[in-house]
This record gives structure tokens, sequence and C-alpha cells, in this order.
């Protein structure tokens, strides 16, 4: 390792050279990358069939939204009356038994007796 006084790419080349002699050489077979996709592809199956599931789900739910958005806007002629107010609409569901606590009384004088 004395060999790393000098440029850059010298101190590299000779920082390859040590690991070389280190660890060997280890030349990647023709089946090296086929083989890695393989072992990359087998862990990943189940995360890409979730992400596509949630995906879908989220479409669907996405979807789901705007027709009930739509479907909710969409003005119906039924025969409930949405602008009367809840005081109003109970007033005239039921209906009251007794007329004399809604009417004033009516006091009726004979004609012929003198007023005071």
């Amino acid at each position: 390792m004395n060999s790393m006084h000098g440029s850059d790419d010298q101190q590299l080349d000779a920082l390859f050279r040590a690991y070389n002699d280190a660890c060997g050489a280890s030349e990647a077979s023709a089946n090296f990358m086929p083989n890695l996709w393989a072992r990359i592809e087998s862990r990943q199956r189940f995360t890409f069939s979730f992400r596509r599931v949630a995906n879908a789900l989220t479409t669907a739910a996405v979807a789901l939204s705007i027709v009930l958005g739509i479907y909710m806007s969409i003005p119906r002629s039924n025969s409930i009356d949405y602008t009367q107010t809840y005081v109003e609409v109970l007033a005239e569901a039921t209906p009251t038994d007794s007329i004399d606590l809604v009417n004033p009384a009516n006091l009726d004088l004979p004609a012929d007796r003198p007023s005071r």
C-alpha cells in the first residue's frame, strides 16, 4: 500500500489491485443478469400484487365517490318539499285535536244589554 502516493487515478488503480489481490477476481457468468432479475422478481411478487390491489381499490373508491356525488346532485321530483322548516313539517303532519286551544275565544255580547 505504499503506492498510494500519486494522482487520484493511480490511487484508485492501486486500491482496485489491492482489493483484487485480497478477494480474488470474480467474473460474472453468462446467467448473472437473468439470475439476478429472477431473484429480484421473486422478492417483489407479494409487494407488486399488493400494490396492484391497492391501486385498483383506490381507483374504485374515487369512481364510486364521483358517481355518488353526481347522483346526489341530480334534483329529483318527490312529493317532499325540502324548503319547509322542521316545525312547519311537524305542524302539517300532526293536526291539533282541540281547536279551542288554537283559536282565540270569541265573546258574543247580546245587543240589548247596555255597555258600561
